[in-house]
């Protein structure tokens, strides 16, 4: 889906964002904060536990997590620091799954009965970390696409989730990297189920995507399902 979240290779000075304060914040490059902590405050520490624990009581997926995170109205999504949005999302999450309620959240604290979901205990969070989330899958047809192949992805505008940067659509590449077949966050996000497609790595040329504005010989590189993509003569 589009919204705040997906900013890369957007002007956005003059536009009318959440407030004068933030319309300075998002124009221009990255600048990376040097020695940058993992988490700047404990509760940020905490906020991504719960929701990585949360996860197994509440049976949702990657997808379904970033989904919650990113499916935000603009001006929520602009107002909140990084781990603002993942504890909205988690009582996003939460909450359409019955395992928490307003009152809940006004008391800060639970005051409804918890429902009796699996949790996971603490000595079953190293084996749960070590583990990850391996989303590569057996193929069920050849790829479609080899590298070096001229491609163009999809121009529309997804109204589901989706791992396609708006900046990229519409624009011809080059295959430049196969990485196998790997669950569909698009289909994942919305509980759909995983059907997974062969992943690319598609190089574009700057000047492809962002014209005259692009740097000289620039070069982007995105990661992009098969669906995106269409074949080039």
């Amino acid at each position: 889906m589009d919204g705040a979240h997906d900013m890369g290779g957007k002007n956005l000075v003059g536009k009318n964002l959440a407030s004068k304060k933030l319309a300075g914040t998002f124009d221009g490059p990255v600048i990376p904060e040097a020695n940058e902590p993992l988490f700047h405050a404990d509760w940020e520490r905490r906020a991504f536990a719960l929701t990585l624990a949360m996860a197994r009581p509440g049976g949702w997926n990657i997808d379904m997590s970033r989904s919650a995170r990113e499916n935000r109205p603009d001006a929520e999504y602009l107002s909140l620091s990084y781990y603002e949005i993942w504890l909205a999302g988690l009582e996003r999450l939460m909450d359409e799954r019955g395992l928490i309620t307003a009152g809940d959240l006004a008391a800060g604290h639970a005051v409804t009965p918890p429902l009796q979901r699996p949790v996971l205990a603490a000595d079953g969070v190293d084996a749960m970390l070590r583990q990850g989330g391996p989303s590569e899958r057996p193929a069920s047809a050849p790829a479609r696409f080899s590298i070096g192949d001229r491609v163009r992805t999809r121009g529309e505008m997804p109204v589901v989730h989706t791992r396609l940067p708006a900046y990229a659509r519409g624009h011809v590449g080059v295959i430049e990297r196969i990485h196998g077949c790997h669950v569909f966050p698009d289909s994942n996000a919305a509980g759909h189920g995983e059907a997974p497609q062969w992943l690319y790595t598609v190089r574009f040329a700057g000047s492809e995507l962002f014209g005259d504005n692009a740097a000289p010989n620039s070069i982007v590189s995105v990661d992009a399902w098969e669906s995106y993509l269409e074949a080039m003569a």
